[in-house]
């Protein structure tokens, strides 16, 4: 179904859609491309929307909605697929975001109104190499490490793993997330060595890496500041889980 999907968004490009302006600015891609076509939500997707969970149905419309036949989006960064979903769901829906949190003082719950087209990218503090890379040394091993963000599918490939290990062993995230953020190691590309790296890696030195990225790592910036009924502010982050899309099934 998937594979249908990609191919009828990729050809179908007199369809109505617009221009989505990418966090990353395509440094991250072959294409190099700033901005992608996104077609609008139609009747047609309720199908998927209804016929899927939370995980499916994000991707099934991204795949469906993304009229460029050289950018695929599981090999997109999580902040350019963000920011995909969020014009989905302003255009199909309006902007307006209610949320329910609650008060600091009175530990009791408010609900609060985000406006989602005011969100802004964040400002990486780094620029990545021509091929979407950074060269960092580590603060305690003194390696210098060619790092990379995460692919969306790349993310989807370790929680797979993660959740195929049985009740009571504690799946390696940490290390299969950093073979992964890693390119080189001082150089060497090599799979092998930068596994064993990795599993000699100070705690620092890891630290230091999931900072780094995290700092660099180009998205929207889905932090927002509300005031409780108390006069207090309020630092929430927006979530693409099931409250994101509860407008999509009428709740």
């Amino acid at each position: 179904m998937d594979e249908n999907l990609l191919q009828y968004a990729q050809q179908e490009f007199n369809l109505p859609h617009d221009v989505v302006k990418l966090p990353s600015e395509g440094k991250f891609y072959k294409s190099k491309k700033k901005s992608v076509k996104v077609g609008y939500l139609t009747a047609a997707d309720e199908n998927i929307i209804m016929g899927s969970n939370t995980d499916d149905m994000i991707m099934t419309l991204v795949r469906s909605k993304l009229y460029e036949p050289d950018l695929k989006p599981d090999e997109m960064l999580n902040g350019d697929i963000e920011a995909i979903l969020i014009f989905l769901r302003n255009t199909s829906f309006g902007p307006e975001y209610k949320i329910s949190i609650n008060d600091p003082e009175t530990g009791k719950r408010f609900s609060a109104d985000i406006l989602l087209d005011e969100l802004d990218f964040r400002k990486p503090s780094t620029e990545p190499n021509e091929d979407g890379t950074f060269d960092v040394v580590l603060p305690k091993s003194q390696a210098t490490v060619k790092l990379k963000p995460l692919l969306y599918k790349e993310i989807q490939e370790i929680s797979k793993v993660a959740d195929s290990y049985p009740a009571g062993r504690v799946a390696p995230r940490v290390t299969m997330k950093l073979q992964k953020q890693i390119v080189s190691v001082n150089g060497d590309t090599t799979p092998s060595t930068i596994i064993k790296f990795v599993e000699g890696l100070p705690i620092m030195d890891s630290k230091f890496i999931r900072k780094f990225i995290d700092e660099n790592e180009p998205r929207l910036d889905l932090t927002k500041t509300v005031i409780a009924p108390s006069g207090n502010k309020v630092d929430v982050e927006i979530a693409f889980g099931v409250e994101f899309f509860r407008v999509f099934f009428w709740v």
